[in-house]
C-alpha cells in the first residue's frame, strides 16, 4: 500500500495514457476517418470498396478510379451496389469528407462494420496524388 501511495502519480500518468491509447484505437475503428493512403492500402491489401456519395454530376466532373456511385440520399434503397459481404472494408467518400463520415455511420447502422470515411475526401485524394477520374 506504501508503494501506491508513494508512486501515485507515476500510477496516474500510466493510466491516463494508457486510456488515450484506447481512446485513439476505437475511435478509428467507430468511423473517424481513414487517410487516402490508408485507404488506398485498404483496396489493395484488403479488398476495400471505394463507394463515393456525392450527387451524379459531382461524380461525373471528377471521382477517384474505381469508385462506385451511390449518392447520399439513395444509400439505403442502393445496397444491392454495395458489397455483400458486411465485413468488407467500405470507404467513403464525398468532395471534403463531410457527407462521407455521415454515409458511413449509416452503413454501420446496416451492419458494415469496416465502414469510414476517407478524411478530406476527394480534395485530399488529390493532394495526395491519387488518380481520379471523369465521367
Amino acid at each position: 500500500m506504501k508503494f501506491v501511495i508513494d508512486n501515485l502519480a507515476l500510477i496516474a500518468i500510466a493510466l491516463v495514457s494508457g486510456g488515450m491509447l484506447l481512446w485513439t484505437t476505437f475511435s478509428r475503428g467507430s468511423g473517424a476517418g481513414v487517410s487516402a493512403a490508408e485507404a488506398v492500402r485498404l483496396v489493395n491489401r484488403e479488398k476495400g470498396v471505394l463507394i463515393d456519395v456525392c450527387e451524379p454530376q459531382e461524380h461525373a466532373a471528377g471521382h477517384c478510379t474505381g469508385a462506385r456511385n451511390v449518392p447520399l440520399g439513395q444509400l439505403e434503397q442502393r445496397l444491392a451496389d454495395l458489397p455483400k459481404n458486411k465485413e468488407t472494408p467500405v470507404l467513403v467518400m464525398c468532395q471534403s469528407g463531410a457527407r462521407a463520415s455521415r454515409a458511413a455511420a449509416t452503413l454501420r447502422k446496416l451492419g458494415y462494420t469496416r465502414a469510414v470515411a476517407v478524411a478530406g475526401g476527394l480534395r485530399a485524394w488529390r493532394e495526395a496524388g491519387l488518380p481520379v477520374e471523369r465521367g
